[in-house]
């Protein structure tokens, strides 16, 4: 079971552009310390799309070393060609990851019928799979009556749901049992709600305690003191998207000292106002000076 609170981490750079491992693995020990319940390495957040395969492995490695089972690692292994995806996960599970992301390819935009058949392959493989539902970013929705399908796969055993839309927890419900992620930070609660089990943060790598405590709380139907919780982060929730992700995410952890705030292009640094932005809300929930 993938419940609880799942960081989408990001992938520190050097001055050289170069992947830090040396932070990395700090930044893991962060969320280990503060009780998150898995890691989602080399995903959206983990700007997966920059890395070249050998570097795209390496992390995958790193955090099933350094995690060493006191976290699910769930590894972001999809691609918009199914043989990539496949030869990522391939990989992914020597390593012995605890399931993987599979997002919906992108830019080819099949259709659903090519969509089962790519999720059905990736299964085929024997690794755990989550499906990841974000048409904002692969101009293609994986269907309800498509999920439903990829269900019936013993292998497919959940769904990061991230497409803004909260009414596709219940749809899914209806029509099948698989578990369900929420993949917005200010969607977790409603979603929980609805019977969505957790999430998959990205605010969580700054504030990844708090994430986890709300989390629990509803997972404990301890709904007044998860609904407190959201109010009070919900700022920071919406201050990690006044840009595209994790341009915001990878600045804020600059910020508190965490990270050197190093992207690898087409994303580059926030511009001036929205940095300032980000610095106010920063400065509010104390987590700068």
């Amino acid at each position: 079971m993938l419940q609880g609170a799942h960081t989408a981490i990001v992938t520190p750079f050097t001055k050289t552009g170069a992947v830090d491992f040396d932070r990395y693995r700090d930044l893991l020990n962060f969320q280990l310390e503060n009780g998150i319940d898995g890691i989602v390495p080399v995903g959206t957040t983990g700007e997966s799309p920059t890395l070249d395969h050998k570097e795209h492995m390496r992390v995958v490695e790193e955090t099933v070393k350094f995690v060493n089972g006191r976290a699910k690692v769930i590894a972001g292994t999809g691609g918009n060609s199914t043989q990539e995806a496949v030869d990522l996960t391939t990989e992914a599970k020597k390593l012995g990851v605890d399931a993987t992301l599979q997002v919906t390819p992108y830019y080819n935009k099949p259709n659903q019928e090519g969509l089962y058949r790519h999720f059905s392959t990736v299964a085929d493989l024997g690794v755990p799979v989550v499906l990841y539902n974000v048409p904002g970013r692969t101009c293609r929705e994986i269907e309800i009556q498509t999920v439903a399908r990829l269900a019936r796969h013993p292998n497919i055993v959940a769904v990061k749901e991230a497409g803004g839309n909260v009414a596709r927890v219940k749809q899914t419900l209806d029509v099948c049992d698989l578990e369900i992620l929420s993949g917005d930070d200010a969607l977790t609660l409603p979603m929980m709600r609805d019977g969505a089990i957790g999430i998959i943060s990205v605010a969580s790598n700054i504030i990844p305690k708090e994430v986890a405590d709300m989390t629990h709380a509803a997972l404990e139907q301890s709904w007044d003191k998860a609904q407190a919780m959201h109010d009070q982060l919900i700022d920071l929730f919406d201050a990690m998207f006044i840009d595209t992700n994790p341009i915001p995410v990878k600045a804020a952890l600059a910020m508190m000292g965490k990270i050197e705030e190093i992207y690898r292009l087409p994303l580059c640094e926030l511009n001036d106002a929205d940095k300032s932005a980000l610095c106010t809300v920063l400065t509010k929930y104390k987590l700068i000076a």
